[in-house]
């Protein structure tokens, strides 16, 4: 079976055609083996192309531990250059099916390929029904103590769950939040957590710890989330530059909807006989 590995600001996905649904109902069980960085082929996740009859293409999202993403921020920007440069969908808006609903893809191309790509990533919701969260407020500044240690959480519905922390980076440990991901006391189904420093008002920095993936170099629905969290809370204006440990990414606030601008590459191909 051939594979194409690719990475968006570090997060790296092994990308699979699967338009005749060969893998349906298999999903977890590859993404698990593929994913292994030492039996495998490594990745912090696969994504599945299928066809659709509501959009363009359909993106499906498994995470390496085998669980289900309904959508992913760095994930979508390797998927959209993916289906462009190969030919897929040769546009450049494209509507991609996610679970959390239609997407809008679009391409910065150049000679012929996107260099780069611009993700209407939708709105956040603070409602904590939407996270879900076992609380009747929003959260934020919702201070909990987890392991001796008193966090400040800001969360929403980013696509999928974040909750976004700030202070110094210095001062936490990205493997914290392996124990705020399942504080399901507040999250019964778990959370992505982002640690995030305020540089100034264009500029912010942050490291995530990813549900279902662990510490990973980027987020793209957790560089979204903490714009959001830092705009919302008057730390900053609506665009800011985002720093993380494997690149930069752009995110923009517009009105209702969030706007995610970066690139993506193809690292490289191959051909594998573990599935």
């Amino acid at each position: 079976m051939n594979f194409v590995k690719m990475q968006g600001t570090g997060n790296d996905f092994v990308v699979l055609e699967d338009g005749d649904n060969k893998f349906l109902n298999r999903e977890s069980d590859i993404a698990k083996i593929i994913c292994d960085r030492h039996f495998g082929i490594g990745a912090d996740g696969i994504l599945l192309i299928r066809n659709s009859d509501v959009a363009d293409v359909e993106m499906v999202i498994i995470n390496s531990d085998g669980s289900y993403a309904a959508m992913c921020g760095n994930g979508i920007r390797c998927f959209a250059k993916y289906v462009y440069d190969e030919g897929v969908m040769k546009k450049q808006k494209i509507s991609i099916k996610t679970g959390d609903g239609i997407k809008i893809a679009e391409i910065i191309d150049e000679n012929g390929k996107a260099k780069g790509i611009k993700i209407n990533m939708g709105s956040p919701s603070f409602i904590s029904k939407d996270i879900p969260a076992n609380v009747d407020k929003e959260i934020i500044n919702y201070d909990v103590n987890i392991n001796n240690k008193t966090y400040k959480l800001n969360s929403m519905l980013m696509g999928v769950p974040h909750t976004v922390i700030l202070g110094k980076l210095n001062d936490f440990d990205v493997k914290e939040g392996s124990f705020i991901e399942k504080y399901k006391e507040l999250f019964p189904e778990g959370t992505n957590v982002n640690f995030c420093e305020v540089e100034d008002r264009e500029n912010i920095k942050v490291k995530t710890w990813e549900r279902g993936a662990g510490a990973t170099l980027a987020c793209g629905t957790g560089c979204c989330a903490s714009a959001v969290a830092c705009n919302k809370l008057g730390f900053t204006d609506k665009k800011v530059k985002v720093s993380v440990p494997g690149g930069n990414l752009e995110v923009e606030i517009c009105d209702e909807a969030v706007y995610m601008i970066g690139g993506a590459e193809i690292t490289f191909r191959g051909e594998t006989d573990l599935i």
